[in-house]
């Protein structure tokens, strides 16, 4: 038998196997999430605002749970089995209920790879999420395993089995109205708690912290927002970053994605190459955001070679 470096991580004997700058690193073996209460019956647990990487376990996506009359509701469960078990646990200890329905709001794996903890009975989705899940959960799954070691112990891709589509839905006495959108991804689910007015928009908004774009289409995304904004709220949870009360965290990811699209096609046709594009400079503007030099590199990453292929075709054969 072959075994690969994840399965002897896995096994709990993956210190054997690792490079030596993991060797170096000293492993915490729990997560300390904290809850914070939001509106009548939701709380928020925050992410770091930092790019996924060992020291932070990465548990930087938020999320958020919510007390019903049927259990708790969690919406996005981390990055691992260990950090949804921790979830789990917090969430309890604030609601006096476990949780018996999780919702994931799109494919990323700091917001769905916790499903692990979970009956995948309770786990739900959008369709089209299971399948960019179905296709591309493994190879996250592989590659959180060698970036976070021993934080991934016992972590598998769990692709959720209930369905979730556009409309109201009430659990537990809770009425919530769901959205099915994309544009950050290819299936982007976002949700608002009728009652209190909260509106969990997943990564569609990011909030003093710079947009990720490593599925984005952002026309959709830009379409999305408009989405997102006309609807009647009191506060929005983002997938990233501080809770927002009023409409800056929508104007700001919008702002952010318009200047990237536009500031990226301009660098092609001036013939940057990526290190270039890359290195261009961010509007002061921007200056609250967290990592945005390193989101910007990545974005042009993801944008550049079809940008190049629309404005820099090759002539002749």
């Amino acid at each position: 038998m072959i075994l690969s470096r994840r399965s002897l991580i896995a096994g709990g004997v993956g210190a054997l196997t690792l490079p030596l700058p993991l060797l170096a690193e000293e492993f915490a073996d729990t997560y300390a999430p904290k809850a914070e209460p939001i509106a009548e019956g939701i709380w928020l647990v925050r992410g770091k605002d930092e790019p996924i990487a060992f020291p932070n376990g990465g548990a930087i996506a938020n999320a958020v749970f919510m007390a019903t009359g049927a259990g708790t509701v969690l919406v996005d469960p981390g990055p691992s089995l260990t950090y949804g078990r921790a979830l789990a646990a917090l969430a309890q200890s604030k609601t006096g209920q476990p949780v018996t329905r999780v919702y994931v709001t799109h494919l990323h794996p700091d917001h769905s790879l916790g499903a692990a903890a979970f009956d995948p009975a309770i786990v739900h989705a959008l369709p089209a999420t299971r399948a960019d899940l179905d296709r591309d959960g493994e190879g996250f799954s592989d590659g959180l395993y060698r970036i976070l070691a021993d934080w991934m112990k016992g972590t598998t891709v769990v692709l959720p089995r209930g369905d979730v589509a556009a409309g109201e839905v009430t659990f537990g006495g809770r009425a919530l109205d769901v959205f099915a959108l994309n544009g950050h991804s290819g299936s982007d689910l976002a949700i608002l708690d009728k009652a209190t007015g909260t509106l969990i928009a997943g990564d569609l908004v990011f909030h003093d912290r710079a947009p990720a774009t490593p599925h984005a289409d952002i026309a959709g995304w830009l379409a999305a927002l408009d989405t997102l904004q006309a609807i009647p709220r009191n506060r929005t949870v983002p997938g990233h970053g501080p809770l927002d009360t009023g409409n800056a965290a929508i104007e700001q990811t919008r702002d952010w994605l318009t200047w990237l699209d536009m500031s990226l096609k301009e660098a092609v046709q001036q013939g940057m190459d990526m290190s270039e594009a890359g290195a261009m400079p961010i509007p002061d503007r921007f200056a609250s955001m967290k990592v945005a030099r390193y989101e910007l590199q990545r974005s042009v990453s993801h944008f550049y070679p079809k940008l190049e292929a629309v404005y820099l075709p090759l002539i002749g054969d």
